[in-house]
């Protein structure tokens, strides 16, 4: 089985699909992206033209446009109006148009099907990180959502702060901003920069996905 990433940044879903179980995991973005974590299975290009790679040449698709157009980071810049791409029902047309079996994923309040919410509590790791797709051509069960744990006041410090890793911008009320911390938190340890790191998607989250559609293909 090989597998087409779409939009792929440094590769968190790449290697998640490598871990459920592909044989191959090709990914491409319209960047150049120096972390992704195999070069030699890296193509640059435009996700939605297909001048790059044929999609019908893979078994399964995963794709993750950008999610400024609706993450809540980014609602400030929005009513300042500010405007950032919205791919998702161009990247979907795309994608039904090659009658393979696909994923979506993007944030929270983005307009996608909620077929499947995952959460990083659900895999054990020291981040929320919520995030819905939207499935077609195979069903994915829904894990269990554990309860989030409460704050955590750390010796030293007046104020409480979350026992999960926030990866993203600044790193919130995150009990840590220290680089490895984030990178345990995810479970990627290839990307040393934490403005492409905050971009992934963890692995853990593609790989329970794609081992949910290896075990229903035939």
């Amino acid at each position: 089985m090989i597998a087409l990433d779409l939009f792929c940044g440094a590769g968190g879903a790449s290697k998640g699909l490598l871990n459920a179980g592909f044989e191959r995991v090709i990914g491409l973005d319209n960047k150049e992206q120096r972390y992704y974590f195999d070069e030699y299975e890296f193509v640059l290009g435009d996700a939605l033209t297909q001048n790059y790679v044929d999609p019908k040449a893979f078994d399964f698709i995963w794709a993750s446009p950008p999610c400024q157009a609706y993450s809540y980071a980014s609602k400030k810049y929005r009513n300042k109006g500010k405007k950032y791409p919205d791919l998702i029902a161009a990247t979907r047309e795309m994608l039904l148009k090659t009658g393979k079996p696909f994923v979506l994923e993007n944030v929270v309040g983005s307009p996608l099907r909620k077929d499947l919410l995952l959460c990083g509590e659900m895999f054990g790791l020291r981040i929320v990180r919520h995030r819905i797709f939207e499935t077609h051509g195979f069903k994915c069960k829904q894990p269990e959502h554990p309860k989030h744990k409460i704050p955590i006041t750390i010796k030293g410090l007046k104020k409480k702060k979350s026992w999960y890793m926030q990866v993203a911008g600044h790193g919130g009320q995150s009990y840590s901003f220290k680089l490895k911390d984030w990178q345990n938190a995810m479970e990627i340890n290839w990307i040393h920069n934490r403005h492409t790191l905050a971009q992934c998607v963890p692995p853990a989250y593609a790989e329970y996905i794609g081992r949910q559609f290896l075990e229903a293909t035939p």
